[in-house]
This record gives structure tokens, C-alpha cells and sequence, in this order.
């Protein structure tokens, strides 16, 4: 480098009289301003995210957990198979029928706590946990743009909490297969349903579980960035979850309980049937949309307005 070239590069008053794009040539920037090479889309590519996620040991345990669950059902019914008073009809009565009463057995017991807190638990720890671990600031000065953060980490949520909806069905479906055969889907009010439809029946009802559990998503993403304790965003979607459940359960609402959000939680069982009503499945899939829509909404909001601090 010249002695002039090095004046240049130096001084500031030389600096300021320079073009736009010769300055950004000197600073090691383009003509935007921004760094060369730099594209906000190649930022916390989707694959990193989803890699960092599933070597976490949180990750690891849950799914561990939900292939070993459809085993403790399998043992339990073994154990309990002797004394017919444990029964308490219905789903639970049917789930020795076959594989598919098996998987729609599976999928029941787990619909009032477990598939909502997994759901919370990717989702809500998005941003809470950047922000407890004080790397939060660091990622936006990457720089991350604070949309393509929230987006990136949503999206790998997303993934990871639909393979943990497919994965259960898909493990208890194996081992209904191997303890109770391929016969047909039984349902309480007597109806069999052939094996292959049962089949596709439970496909679609894992789908409407996933977009069902959008409203879940949405709300602990949305404590997620309000808050910087990852354990306070999901007990708080979780806590809402089962507040919902609860009136849900007070008939004296009467119609105003189709506007809770888990009111159609359950009516993916009207998918194992030979007659499907399909009305309150469309219901069920407007409320999740549009409560999953105004959480996500609020938490861009907020997220993109807030005070970065940790």
C-alpha cells in the first residue's frame, strides 16, 4: 500500500469525500453498506438450527421418551389384561382390537398433555433460550435480521415437533402391529373400519393434530419473546392449555365453549369412522389457524420492537 493509498484508508476527512462505492471499497463493505458477501437469507440456515437442536440432550430425551411410551401401554394392558375391572370402555376398552385401535389409543391418552407440551416445549424455547443463555444480541449482530431469526427458529420448531407427532403414532403403530396384529379399526359405536383405511384415517388425524396444535405454537413462540425464561413460555402455553381444558369440561358455558381453543382437540376421532362428519374438523382447523395466526402475529410484533439486553 502507498503512502497515499494509506492516507486514504486512514483519514476520515479523505474517507467522507469519496463515492459512496469507493468508501464501502475501503471499509470493506459494498455499495449498500452493507459487508461484502453478506446475504441475510445464507444467516442460521435451516439445517444448523435443526442440527444445534437435535444434539441438545432435552431434544434426545423426549424423543426417547416417545418411543419407549407405546411399550409401557403395550406392558401395562399385559399386566392388566387378568382384571377386566381396570377397563373404562370406550378407547380404552377397543385398544387390544388391533394395531389401529392401538395408535388411536396411543394418540388419545397423550392429546390432553403430552402432544400440547411437546409442541410448547420446541416452540417456547425459540427465543427465551437465547436470551437466558445471553447469546441472544450476539446472533443479531451476526448480523441475523430479527425477522429471519424468529422465522428460522419457528420453522425448525415446526419440524421437530412434527416429527415428534409422527414419530409416537409411528412407533405404536409397530408395536400394535407385532402384539395385536393388522385387523380392523373398531370404534366404540361398533363401527369396523378395514385395516387400509384405518391406516390413512390415522394419517390424517396425525396432520389435523399437528395443524390443530398451531394455536399452542403460536402462543408459546409469543410468551417466548415476551419473556427470557424458556421454562415460563412453556408452562405458560401449557397452563393455558389445560385452563382451556378445564371449561371446556363446565357445560353451563354452552356455546361459548366452541371458541376455546382445545374445544376441537379431539375431533380427529371422527376420522375413524365408515361415515365421516367432517364439520367439526373444518371448525376445529379454522379456530387453530386463526388463534396460531394472531399469537405468531404479536410475537413478530413484539419481537421486531424489543430491547435486546441479553
Amino acid at each position: 500500500m502507498t503512502e497515499a493509498d494509506e492516507s486514504v484508508h486512514t483519514d476520515p476527512a479523505a474517507i467522507a469525500e469519496l463515492t459512496d462505492a469507493a468508501r464501502a471499497s475501503h471499509l470493506g463493505a459494498g455499495a449498500s453498506g452493507a459487508v461484502e458477501g453478506y446475504r441475510a437469507r445464507r444467516t442460521l440456515r435451516l439445517h444448523v438450527e435443526l442440527r444445534r437442536q437435535l444434539r441438545r440432550r432435552r431434544t434426545q430425551l423426549l424423543y426417547g421418551f416417545l418411543v419407549l411410551l407405546p411399550f409401557l401401554l403395550a406392558v401395562a394392558f399385559e399386566v392388566g389384561s387378568s382384571n377386566p375391572n381396570r377397563r373404562s370402555g370406550g378407547f380404552v376398552d377397543l385398544a387390544t382390537a388391533s394395531a389401529p385401535n392401538f395408535v388411536v389409543l396411543t394418540l388419545f391418552v397423550s392429546g390432553t398433555f403430552l402432544l400440547p407440551m411437546i409442541v410448547a416445549l420446541f416452540f417456547g424455547d425459540t427465543i427465551a433460550s437465547e436470551a437466558s443463555w445471553s447469546s441472544l444480541k450476539y446472533l443479531l449482530a451476526i448480523p441475523v435480521p430479527r425477522h429471519r431469526l424468529l422465522a428460522q427458529k419457528a420453522l425448525a420448531s415446526a419440524v421437530l415437533s412434527f416429527a415428534a407427532l409422527v414419530l409416537l403414532p409411528l412407533v405404536a403403530f409397530l408395536v400394535g402391529l407385532v402384539s395385536y396384529g393388522a385387523g380392523e379399526a373398531v370404534t366404540p359405536t361398533g363401527d369396523a373400519v378395514d385395516f387400509p383405511t384405518a391406516l390413512a384415517a390415522i394419517g390424517m388425524s396425525v396432520v389435523y393434530i399437528s395443524i390443530q396444535l398451531i394455536w399452542v405454537a403460536g402462543l408459546a413462540m409469543f410468551l417466548s419473546v415476551l419473556i427470557d425464561a424458556p421454562l415460563g413460555a412453556v408452562g405458560g402455553a401449557v397452563l393455558v392449555s389445560i385452563l382451556s381444558q378445564i371449561l371446556e369440561q363446565i357445560t353451563a358455558l354452552g356455546s361459548l365453549r366452541q371458541y376455546l381453543p382445545t374445544h376441537f382437540a379431539f375431533s380427529w376421532s371422527d376420522l375413524i369412522a365408515t361415515d365421516i362428519d367432517w364439520t367439526n374438523l373444518a371448525k376445529g382447523t379454522l379456530s387453530a389457524l386463526i388463534y396460531g395466526l394472531v399469537f405468531g402475529t404479536l410475537a413478530f410484533r413484539r419481537f421486531t420492537t424489543k430491547d435486546i439486553t441479553s
